[in-house]
């Protein structure tokens, strides 16, 4: 329980210090140094407890909401979002009670025999962190990934509870901090005191402006432009064993996913390993009949093929061609195929960016978005592409994770397709041909710090070097920098027109996951150049084709394109 306790809290402290932080900060500060306003309070220092009720409010509704609000809300038959639409709610009239006294009097009316009598405005301020709990979502990591699944199944128990807390008050310390930053200010400058009903005006008109942005998802956009300054933390914590260990990592064994490791990966033959756990969490569908979402009791009678996938990653889209070939050749059959997008990049969280890439990979079968990352570790998984085959009576039958296999996958669809419906007429088997590398070509090369692999230069790897010069000696299978380069957690960019990366590989194809703006210029081993022009969001841009053997590539990269990584074929 004590390594529970601690894993919690450091995975909330992470999380606390995170991006997804930002859009609360301006209102937790002023939280922190408001008082009433109203007649001989004007003039006081505001409360010392003040800050600690706000985000003990904050840790309390949290904490509920992330472990039993989806649960709550199932059984009474309530929408999933109600609660963060209730606190936006909440957070519209607090910051209307701070603008206009009388209609803070009205709000206080109802509670007038409590002797406490600001609920939720000036003085208590535990309303206000109830409302902040409901509509603050942390940065999705592992910690929280498994909470939200133990809640989303309904399985609860003291180390859930104790996860939870634990990763509350972790996520609350910084935000504390800012609170009491606030109270400080009040304390210690008298215009803030003196001033206090500007002040009250100011802090109300941000919760309101909270409250608008929540609604038109402004937080999730502005953070999409701020780096992930803690990603390496999160990486190293996801990777810790420890970690692994202690959170059953890739998933919470539960009772609906307890029985998936009875399967072999890649078996020839169907086995059985219980009913398929349910795909919990996703925020949106498309490509289904008007976006509605699909459940697993609804495909009762069909095979279904879970595809776990995210648009960018080049194993995906070695595999995917398999997969609409699979629909379009036995749906009529059948089969139902559902890609749970579980996105590896944060810019793969984009619904615009998703069915762009569903649409360049032909995908018409119905996407799940799972940004959250619930599906995926509700069926503890850990790969793209992972496959799950189901039966017309909703057992898992069969799991392939990773690329290859695909003949075998499609032999135990038909399978399934005839034991369901004997007389079934199928069609002739597809013919794709299998791309998945044989072992003896370069691995998929990141180039952000944290997945950084096969590195061959002199210099510390990380955001604090700037400058970097090529091996007199370089390796196969590795690439090095030239020039002065900005390193960020995915990506990097370059910071003058010299700046190369030159790359030892073995492979028949290269592709590059590029974004921005600008140009790539690719010089290749027999001395020939092309230039490639970049434009919009990360994708792959294809660098070499129907090559033979090792070679060497010199890239140069213009300022305005941001470089993710290299993948091969």
């Amino acid at each position: 329980m004590l390594s529970i306790i601690l894993i919690g809290f450091l995975g909330g402290l992470v999380t606390g210090i995170s991006p997804c932080i930002l859009p609360v900060l301006p209102v937790v500060f002023f939280s922190g140094g408001m008082q009433s306003g109203r007649g001989e309070d004007a003039a006081k220092a505001p409360s010392r407890w003040r800050p600690f009720v706000v985000i003990l409010g904050l840790v309390v509704s949290f904490s509920l909401v992330t472990l039993v609000g989806s649960l709550l809300l199932s059984l009474l038959g309530l929408p999933q979002d109600v609660l963060r639409w209730a606190g936006i709610v909440v957070l519209v009239l607090i910051g209307v009670g701070l603008m206009v006294p009388a209609f803070q009097h009205l709000l206080e009316k109802p509670f007038s025999r409590i002797p406490q009598k600001a609920v939720g405005t000036d003085r208590g301020g535990f309303g206000l962190g109830l409302a902040l709990g409901a509509v603050y979502v942390p940065c999705a990591g592992p910690v929280l990934a498994a909470i939200t699944v133990a809640g989303a199944t309904g399985r609860v128990g003291w180390d859930t509870v104790a996860l939870t807390l634990s990763f509350g008050i972790g996520a609350a310390i910084p935000l504390l901090i800012f609170a009491l930053a606030g109270r400080g200010v009040a304390e210690r400058i008298k215009a803030f005191r003196s001033r206090q009903r500007g002040i009250r005006i100011t802090g109300g008109a941000l919760m309101i402006a909270l409250a608008v942005g929540l609604v038109f998802d402004v937080p999730a956009q502005l953070q999409r432009l701020v780096p992930d300054y803690t990603a390496t933390l999160q990486d190293q914590f996801a990777q810790s064993d420890e970690v692994s260990e202690a959170l059953n990592l890739g998933g919470l064994v539960n009772d609906e996913n307890k029985h998936l490791d009875e399967c072999t990966n890649g078996a020839d033959e169907l086995e059985s390993c219980g009913t398929a756990p349910s795909l919990t969490g996703i925020t949106e569908w498309f490509n289904t009949d008007g976006n509605q979402p699909l459940s697993l009791d609804e495909l009762r009678g069909r095979v279904v093929l879970i595809d776990f996938w995210a648009y960018s990653c080049i194993n995906c889209q070695r595999s995917i061609p398999h997969v609409t070939a699979w629909y379009d050749a036995y749906k009529d059959a059948g089969l139902t195929v559902i890609g749970v997008h579980s996105p590896e990049y944060a810019f793969e969280k984009d619904i615009g960016n998703v069915k762009a890439g569903a649409e360049k990979l032909g995908i018409g079968y119905p996407v799940a978005i799972d940004n959250s990352l619930s599906t995926w570790t509700n069926y503890r998984n850990r790969y793209w592409p992972a496959h799950y085959l189901i039966d017309a009576e909703g057992t898992v039958r069969h799991i392939k994770f990773g690329e290859g296999g695909y003949d075998t996958t499609e032999k135990l669809i038909r399978q399934l397709l005839t034991d369901a419906t004997p007389d079934v007429d199928l069609p002739e088997p597809t013919d794709v041909a299998d791309t998945t590398p044989d072992g003896s070509q370069t691995p998929e090369t990141f180039l952000g710090t944290t997945k950084q692999v096969n590195f061959a230069g002199d210099e510390a790897y990380s955001a604090k070097t700037t400058d970097f010069s090529l091996p007199d000696d370089q390796p196969s299978d590795s690439f090095a920098l030239d020039g002065a380069w900005a390193l960020d957690t995915k990506s990097i960019s370059p910071r003058d027109e010299q700046a190369r990366i030159r790359l030892e590989y073995t492979a028949s194809t290269v592709k590059m996951v590029l974004s921005g703006s600008g140009t790539v210029t690719v010089k290749h081993s027999d001395g020939t150049t092309d230039s490639i022009s970049v434009s919009g969001v990360p994708r792959a841009y294809e660098l070499v084709t129907d090559h033979e053997g090792a070679g060497t590539l010199t890239v140069t990269v213009s300022a305005g394109v941001d470089a993710y990584s290299f993948t091969f074929g």
